[in-house]
């Protein structure tokens, strides 16, 4: 076996941890945490209830696995997406357009993360609030740079600091896809980043 590859029993078994945690991210997405138990997360996969419990000690160990890994798989979206370019407008475009495209391919997690996060019941789950909290302010943190980076090159005005701004950005991005998936016919999501940016360049970018 070549370094680096793993074995087919490998595979199995990550195949097999994939499908749970697809099966249980369909259900809680459709009838919330709490109302799902082990037992139908193991019937929707087609396994056997002690198979679940090989890969995770507790529906919420399975939880925070699955919240877990969807923001990695953002970040890591998010990072290929401000390191394509040295460009800082165009780091903000890729971000625009990758925060959209992610929303788009993850609607289930997303459905299931709001439905979550506005009940009282959220993130109890074995201090999940403060992970996910702290990858959101690392992820604002990134998102600063790109604002400080421009400032430091005179292709922004510095009218606030850069994390204010990053703020303010990732507030209105949200905003306005939570918009289109309340009501897509009306509140599209705009297909060029720049109508959205434009709030912000018009007043930042140097003449």
């Amino acid at each position: 076996m070549k370094t680096g590859k793993i074995s087919r029993r490998e595979r199995e078994k990550l195949r097999q941890r994939q499908e749970m945690l697809s099966a249980a991210l369909l259900l809680f997405s459709e009838k919330g945490y709490h109302n799902v138990s082990v037992q139908e997360i193991a019937e929707k996969a087609e396994f056997a209830i002690g198979t679940i419990y090989k890969f995770f000690k507790t529906k919420e160990d399975l939880y925070k696995t699955l919240v877990l890994e969807q923001c990695d798989g953002f970040d890591e979206a998010f990072a290929r997406a401000i390191n394509a370019t040295d460009d800082e407008a165009e780091k903000l475009r890729n971000y625009v357009r990758t925060k959209e495209e992610w929303f788009h391919s993850h609607l289930a997690f997303v459905r299931l993360f709001i439905a979550e996060s506005r009940g009282a019941s959220f993130n109890i789950k074995a201090g999940l609030d403060e992970e996910v909290r702290s990858r959101y302010y690392a992820f604002l943190e990134r998102l600063a740079q790109v604002f400080e980076s421009g400032m430091k090159k005179n292709r922004f005005k510095r009218i606030a600091p850069p994390f204010s701004m990053a703020v303010a950005l990732d507030s209105a991005v949200n905003a306005f896809l939570l918009l289109w998936l309340e009501a897509p016919d009306v509140h599209p999501f705009p297909d060029d980043p720049d109508i959205l940016l434009d709030i912000f360049f018009k007043g930042l970018t140097e003449a």
